[in-house]
């Protein structure tokens, strides 16, 4: 069995109310609970939250709710992989158990199922492997990154001045939609990061992702979204 768990604490400062903002007309978390609950990859589809308003939202879009998320697991320095532990340790205390679980994102609006259900066929084909993770290639491999320095533009690393980007490794970034994990090596470590984790990588184009803090970010979240609406040929399924 497989558990879909939707961090979403209240309280976002920098955003406030995000993770139930309207988005396109819709709260933004509406969209993660649909692709959880329609892609037949979950037993259970959660939302772990320290806000009533949230947990009612999540109801209202058919997610369970069972129990409120800690006051330990609800302040700006609990990582996610403290979220996800707790969630699963709570079933494990009911006696419901589950051999993977996924955290996606509330955000995450421009997920779609069948990332989803690719993502749950790489971790169920690769035994091996402990978790998934979402990635976004970089436009140019990060070692080339610059830094200012005493009012200076300088390459972070002085070896990378003369290198060209074609020949360096190629970079990429959290994506911020969708982490897997496999549970019983996930609660066996006791982990407090995900990247811990034998991850494999699950590439997504960067008009399937926007990680969102600012109303600019949000802003372009709605773009994408409308674009790719307008255009589903462009990320074939």
């Amino acid at each position: 069995m497989s558990l879909a768990i939707i961090p979403a604490r209240g309280g976002s400062k920098r955003l406030p109310g995000k993770n139930i903002r309207l988005f396109h007309g819709k709260p933004i978390i509406g969209y993660a609970i649909d692709a959880a609950l329609s892609c037949g990859c979950f037993s259970e589809v959660m939302v772990s939250t320290d806000c009533p308003k949230i947990a009612e939202t999540a109801l209202q879009w058919g997610a369970s709710v069972p129990f409120l998320r800690s006051v330990s697991t609800s302040d700006d320095n609990t990582g996610i992989a403290c979220v996800i532990r707790e969630v699963l340790q709570t079933y494990a205390k009911s006696g419901r158990h589950f051999e993977t679980a996924c955290c996606l994102f509330a955000t995450a609006a421009l997920v779609r199922k069948e990332r989803l259900q690719e993502a749950q066929r790489m971790l169920d084909s690769n035994s091996g492997t402990e978790g998934i993770i979402t990635v976004v290639r970089t436009p140019q491999p990060a070692t080339r990154c610059m830094v200012i320095r005493d009012s200076r533009v300088v390459f972070q690393s002085e070896s990378m001045q003369y290198s060209r980007s074609q020949d360096l490794e190629e970079t990429y970034f959290d994506a911020a939609q969708m982490y897997w994990v496999r549970t019983a090596p996930f609660l066996a470590r006791e982990l407090k990061t995900m990247a811990s984790l034998k991850r494999l990588p699950l590439l997504l184009s960067e008009l399937e992702t926007q990680d969102i803090n600012t109303i600019e970010d949000w802003r372009l979240a709605e773009l994408k979204h409308q674009f790719l609406a307008e255009h589903p040929e462009i990320i074939p399924v």
